[in-house]
């Protein structure tokens, strides 16, 4: 690894790195990255099952057909968790296990699978925190438009009321989305992921249907009766490559797509004004009904902030981005994870503070940050992960700093419980504190599970010197 640049210093740990008191420490996953099961007790297809099994689109040819089995081994998972002094849990629900068509009947088997979890959760004395779309839309409902359709807008809301009925006097905190911006840039922009959409006026109406199914779904949940009701956003902070006023409007533009059009239209009922404009420039503007910024303005609980790397963005009329006219460009000098994502705590801190500046959410939980290493298991039987346990330290504490400034941070969930199916990227990439042999499906904790447990049973973190690699 390069070294690291003076920005990313060794932290200072003033009272050892204390956090508050009742702070949520947990893990996160996904339901298609690692239920598997991908046809049993009545699931219906998704979007994930159709983009996996064709040929080209997963690396190596993977699928999430198994995965990591968690359908069955969910006792094993959440003995692990249990092992390492968690205390919560982020997990998505499977839309297609509960309405294998998307609406219409309800498959009491796949609810009751999430009932089974929920209840041995709490009996772990681990706190459930729900996510209800985790990227894998219903194939039915993909035939019908899928989000570019606004029928899937009250579709959601409707799933939402279904899960949120069975279990929302067991499950503490309510996600209704995870990272909208990619969904909507990534699968429907440039059809890297499901459904592999590759149409940017597409993408820019799914973006507002996304938000839209949101302020609904906040509605239907309050109304079934849970406790707390967030989203999830991924949020980066975002420099331009140059001083040049190409770079530097690009870079806003970069910002204002992946950042503040979610932020902006959540807490303030409104759009960017001048992305808006640069929409209708360029023929992307979406269809707004009226009420619809009213309606993804509903009041929230809590915001989950996801963070991996901050983007240096420069101005390209010919790029990835399309009609956009942006694209990332590497910083000099930095060091990066397996998946090439720069290793930048201090973007943690600064993405925390200014939500908490900017937009005054009551609460808001890291519910993803994580990084991508090489692991293998040692001749000694242990998977030794140096980088991953300085990156989770380096991270925890910017985290740490941004609480002492007044950030109401009151959780933090590491991406990821365990090795897994990591999207486009298939099984390359491990992601966990505890990796996974895909042949035997043991789950053998790493170095970095073995810190994180350190860290939630102390709710501190130790000097630096102890972890540093």
């Amino acid at each position: 690894m390069a070294r690291v640049e003076e920005h990313q210093a060794q932290p200072n740990r003033p009272n050892g790195g204390q956090f508050p008191s009742g702070f949520l420490w947990g893990t996160a996953t996904a339901a298609y990255q690692v239920e598997g099961a991908w046809d049993e007790d009545g699931r219906g297809p998704s979007i994930w099952d159709t983009f996996s099994h064709t040929p080209g689109k997963i690396e190596s040819g993977d699928t999430g057909d198994v995965a990591c089995d968690h359908y069955h081994r969910w006792p094993e998972d959440i003995a692990l968790m249990r092992e390492l002094g968690l205390n919560a849990y982020r997990f998505s629900v499977s839309w297609t296990r509960i309405l294998p068509e998307g609406i219409g009947q309800v498959n009491q088997r796949g609810l009751d699978f999430y009932r089974r979890l929920v209840d041995a959760l709490l009996e772990a004395g681990i706190s459930p925190a729900l996510t209800l779309f985790h990227w894998d839309l219903p194939q039915p409902l993909q035939d019908r438009g899928g989000w570019a359709n606004r029928d899937t807008v009250h579709a959601f809301a409707a799933y939402a009321d279904i899960v949120a009925r069975a279990l929302g006097d067991r499950v503490p905190l309510w996600i209704t989305h995870n990272e909208p911006s990619l969904h909507s840039i990534v699968a429907h922009g440039l059809g890297k992921a499901a459904p592999g959409i590759a149409d940017w006026r597409t993408a820019v109406q799914v973006s507002h249907h996304l938000q839209l199914s949101h302020g609904l779904a906040v509605a239907a949940l309050r109304a079934a009766g849970a406790p707390k009701v967030g989203t999830t956003l991924l949020l980066s902070p975002t420099e331009p490559a140059s001083g040049s006023d190409l770079d530097r409007a690009a870079a806003q533009r970069y910002d204002e797509h992946f950042n503040t059009w979610y932020l902006d239209s959540i807490f303030r009922g409104r759009y960017p004004e001048k992305l808006w404009s640069w929409y209708e420039a360029h023929g992307l503007a979406p269809v707004v009904e009226a009420g619809d910024l009213a309606t993804i303005a509903a009041p929230l609980d809590f915001l989950g902030v996801n963070y991996y790397h901050r983007r240096i963005v420069a101005h390209d009329p010919v790029g990835p981005f399309g009609p956009l006219e942006f694209r990332e460009v590497d910083p000099p000098g930095g060091e990066y994870t397996a998946m090439h994502w720069e290793v930048y705590p201090e973007g943690l801190h600064k993405v925390l503070t200014m939500v908490a500046r900017e937009y005054g959410p009551p609460e808001i939980y890291v519910t993803e940050n994580g990084a991508a290493y090489d692991d293998s298991v040692g001749t000694d039987g242990c998977v030794h992960d140096p980088e991953r346990v300085a990156f989770l330290a380096r991270h925890f504490d910017a985290a740490r700093r941004a609480i002492a400034d007044g950030v109401p941070v009151r959780g933090y969930f590491v991406w990821s419980l365990i090795d897994n199916f990591n999207w486009a990227s298939g099984y390359a990439r491990r992601f966990g504190i505890a990796y996974v042999d895909y042949e035997t499906q043991a789950r053998t904790i790493k170095d970095s599970g073995y810190f994180m447990a350190e860290v939630a049973r102390a709710n501190r973190l130790p000097p630096a010197s102890a972890v540093r690699p």
